[in-house]
């Protein structure tokens, strides 16, 4: 049993390693991924609001409530923005570049002149009522200085700043200001060790590094004052928690992890040990954070971002944890969340240790010292004499500085994920606490990426719940910081080129009642005739929401049906639009009430994400078409198309040639016609001098309209060549080079995937027998009545300020061109693949057809695309979904 346990075990490595090293996405076991409800392009962002200047990398904001300012921190400047309207022209500066001497000394240091030497605000924060403080790397030589909140400039010269920020723009750091004292966290010097530290004002306080050094290679990400002390005044037992990820000391037969996420906490009222651990803390400790699938023995240690929400009593804070993999090669990111009182419980647990510096740490089970090692300094200790912590026993002090480490480990909520994302790197998160119209309590999410989207996510039922998904840029660049404020209902995003500043909600978008209920947004609720916001309105007894099913409520609701006709002949193939809003939608046609099976390859219809496709279509498929979404079990009608298939369509009158030719002819003025039909001119008549010039000119004429056709179709064909050269184009424009493929299937609005699809150009040979074959530009090789190839990508999306053009059409080239007598149904997939939720990509084509196609010349192909085009019906008023 313990042989196959540990077999199964090394090829679930094996399986990940290999995962790894190859670079492809990872794939869970069990498809935990969360899919967005709804996607926002840039340019569907509504209420949004931008501020950009000169300087780069937006990284630190403040945010004060009360003087509705928003404080911004970028590299060599520190901004004063309205926090109601931050695009508005009322922003204050304060620059703050290092010198050039300052920038030589750094470069001479080996650091980048690009990046690292420059002053970048890593600092920015209220230090009393009347002064700001701020500290920057400067150049790798940190500088801090006040600045006057009314006048928003520097009150004093810059003070050294090397023991309170650290000297990279992007080492993890963290930092407070608590009653006028500021608590750092970071490795300040490039050669030190990572260190938590109270500065100023004295006693100035650190953690210890022998013998046991209580922080190794520690990455900080975040800090929280938690005000534990109940009936105090003085906040005794008031608690700093400090959030890290670092390298793993404990070493078990079942887990092995080069980092892991940490929790740590200090005393605010510690002031060090009086012989033993003098200027060092006297109540750290520190303890892990579990966030993984306990079911897949899979965890992720690395701790991104942390946001502390507080609770009506200090028991009810909850801590919401990013995390991702030590895999940076892997996407992947997931969310938990944390109480306090499990954090709590676990700094009151059992401690660990270690005999020597290299040994194996485990858990302590001797003589614990009273007083319990690590509390703070309370009326209790007081009443027995102990009034500070320089009067603790130097046993507990000795313990301590042996013992930081704590053996029960931090479990999230239901002991698993909220959140699982494949494929996406959050990077900052902000939450608040939104009452529903059911009477419960929802915990709203807001969290960025390493791309520049936002998601919104809503706590239903101990899982997270997207409710959109925001592009903010259309360069993908990281979220840097994220703020939130409930007075001003808006969300601030930092980033390395500027602030955003976003509604907390937008009802408008969702157009519908369904809409509005299916998006189980807590902001938002139907009145009856619009999706509102519910902070907005007074009376909201006649609001509809349903945060918890989001299906009931819009049964009663009428609402309207987009009516469209089609009239097509036999044969064609006919697309019928059905463009679904959400990501999470299925659609589900009907035929006259009864459902299309779209998935047979002998029905004769394909269904899709954005429509259905009638192929070679027959009298018998004529009738009511209607479209429905499916979502949360709930079946909504879109769109009703009434078709009509004909056997044959009425053809135009047919073009005399003779009548066209003399058409170009001049008329004779040499005899009159006042009687009878004019008669035909003689011989001698048509060698006149007169008639011979009309003619010569007209043939010159003629010939010379051919030159300029023939000229345009050479560097038609010559362009569509060169473009071909580069191997790749979109699906509808390789459908459109084939003149029997008369329709492809519309792409779905692009999702922010990080999969896509390379389609490798095939070029058409004929034999001299007529018969055609697809010969790969990409490899080489033959396959036979193939025009399209489809090689999964490698998992890159790019985001352009203009989307590119789409490929020109290949035309038939002027020897031969070839048609497929099957129409579209010898080019579409037999096989629909969902893909991220709300797209079908092409997997392989149909093979229905063994025959390989004809080949004609140009004139006859020509003389064909003509004689078809008679018999098709252009409709009087055509609208958007005609193909």
């Amino acid at each position: 049993m313990q042989g196959a346990r540990s077999s199964a075990h090394l090829l679930l490595l094996s399986c990940l390693c290999a995962a790894v090293a190859t670079g492809y996405p990872f794939r869970m076991p069990l498809d935990l991924d969360v899919t967005p409800r709804v996607t926002v392009l840039t340019s569907g962002l509504q209420g949004c609001r931008r501020f950009h200047s000169s300087a780069v990398n937006y990284s630190t904001m403040f945010l004060e409530v009360d003087s509705e300012h928003l404080y911004v921190g970028a590299r060599g400047a520190v901004f004063s923005l309205n926090a109601s309207d931050i695009s508005a022209g009322s922003a204050l500066t304060i620059e703050w570049e290092a010198s050039p001497k300052q920038k030589s000394l750094c470069q001479q240091k080996g650091k980048n002149n690009k990046t690292e030497c420059f002053n970048h605000i890593r600092f920015l924060q209220r230090f009393n009522s009347t002064h700001l403080y701020m500290c920057g790397t400067h150049a790798f030589s940190p500088l801090c200085a006040y600045i006057d909140e009314k006048r928003f400039v520097m009150s004093s010269e810059p003070e050294e700043g090397k023991d309170k920020c650290p000297y990279s723009p992007t080492t993890g750091y963290t930092a407070l200001i608590i009653d006028q004292q500021i608590y750092t966290a970071s490795q300040y010097e490039f050669w030190s060790f990572p260190d938590i530290r109270r500065n100023s004002p004295s006693p100035t306080l650190r953690t210890e590094d022998a013998p046991t050094r209580w922080l190794n290679e520690a990455d900080f990400v975040g800090s929280a004052l938690v005000r534990e002390s109940l009936g105090s005044s003085t906040g005794d037992d008031d608690k700093i928690y400090f959030f890290f990820t670092e390298r793993s000391q404990e070493q078990s037969t079942t887990h092995s992890h080069s980092r892991v996420a940490r929790v740590a906490r200090v005393c605010k009222g510690d002031r060090g040990g009086h012989l033993t651990l003098q200027k060092r803390w006297t109540s750290f400790l520190k303890t892990r954070l579990i966030c993984s699938l306990p079911e897949f023995d899979f965890h992720f240690n690395m701790l991104r971002s942390v946001f502390v929400m507080p609770g009506l009593m200090p028991q009810d804070t909850l801590f919401y944890g990013i995390f991702g993999l030590e895999w940076k090669n892997v996407k992947a990111s997931a969310v938990c969340r944390f109480s306090l009182s499990e954090v709590q419980e676990s700094f009151q647990g059992p401690y660990m240790e270690n005999q020597d510096p290299g040994s194996t740490w485990k858990e302590y089970t001797g003589k614990v010292p009273d007083p319990r090692p690590g509390t703070c300094i309370t009326d209790a200790l007081r009443a027995r004499g102990i009034n500070i912590s320089t009067s603790l026993p130097d046993d507990v002090l000795n313990f301590v500085r042996r013992h930081p480490l704590m053996s029960q480990q931090v479990q999230p909520f239901d002991r698993r994920p909220l959140l699982f994302r494949k494929t996406t790197d959050y990077t900052h998160m902000a939450a608040h606490v939104v009452h529903g119209l059911d009477g419960q309590m929802y915990h709203v999410l807001y969290m960025g990426t390493d791309e520049g989207w936002i998601h919104k996510a809503v706590e239903v039922k101990d899982q997270l719940h997207i409710i959109e998904e925001l592009q903010l840029f259309e360069e993908p660049q990281p979220v840097t910081n994220l703020l939130m404020s409930t007075k001003q209902m808006s969300v601030y995003v930092g980033s390395p080129s500027g602030v955003v500043q976003l509604p907390l909600s937008n009802c408008r978008r969702y157009t519908s009642c369904y809409d509005c209920i299916f998006s189980r947004d807590p902001h938002c609720a139907w009145n009856g005739s619009k999706c509102v916001d519910v902070m907005a309105e007074a009376n909201r007894s006649s609001l509809i929401q349903d945060i918890q099913h989001g299906s009931i409520g819009c049964e009663m609701m009428q609402y309207d049906i987009v009516q469209r006709s089609r009239s097509v002949r036999v044969g064609d193939d006919v697309l019928l639009q059905c463009e679904l809003s959400s990501n999470l939608a299925t659609p589900l046609w009907m035929l006259d009430g009864r459902e299309v099976q779209g998935y047979d390859l002998n029905s004769g219809f394909r269904t899709g994400t954005d429509g259905l496709l009638i192929i070679e279509a027959r009298q018998d498929q004529s009738g009511l078409y209607t479209c429905h979404t499916v979502e949360n079990n709930i079946k909504v009608a879109i769109v009703t198309y009434n078709v009509t298939i004909n056997l044959d369509l009425p053809l135009p009158p047919p073009i005399d040639p003779v009548r066209s030719i003399s058409s170009i002819l001049p008329p004779s003025t040499d005899q009159p016609s006042s009687e009878g039909p004019p008669s035909l001119p003689n011989h001698s008549e048509l060698l006149s001098p007169r008639n011979m010039e009309a003619m010569y000119l007209s043939l010159i004429t003629i010939l010379g309209g051919l030159c300029v056709v023939l000229t345009v179709v050479l560097v038609y064909v010559g362009f569509c060549l060169r473009a071909g050269s580069r191997g790749k184009y979109s699906l509808r424009a390789a459908a459109a080079a084939y003149p029997s493929s008369k329709k492809s299937m519309r792409s779905r609005k692009q999702h922010r995937s990080s999969s896509h699809m390379e389609l490798k150009t095939i070029s058409i040979h004929c034999n001299g027998n007529g018969i055609c074959n697809g010969v790969s530009k990409y490899n080489g090789s033959i396959q036979d009545g193939g025009f399209l190839q489809i090689v999964p990508g490698e998992g890159h999306t790019s985001f352009n300020k203009e989307p590119p053009p789409p490929a020109p059409p290949l035309p038939p080239t002027p020897q031969h061109t070839c048609d497929i007598p099957s129409g579209l149904s010898a080019t579409l997939p037999s096989v629909l693949r969902r893909m991220n939720g709300n797209s079908y990509m092409l997997l392989r084509q149909s093979d229905s057809e063994s025959t390989s196609p004809l080949c004609y010349s140009f004139s006859e192909e020509l003389n064909r695309i003509l004689e078809k085009r008679k018999h098709t019906q252009l409709l009087p008023r055509p609208d958007e979904s005609s193909v």
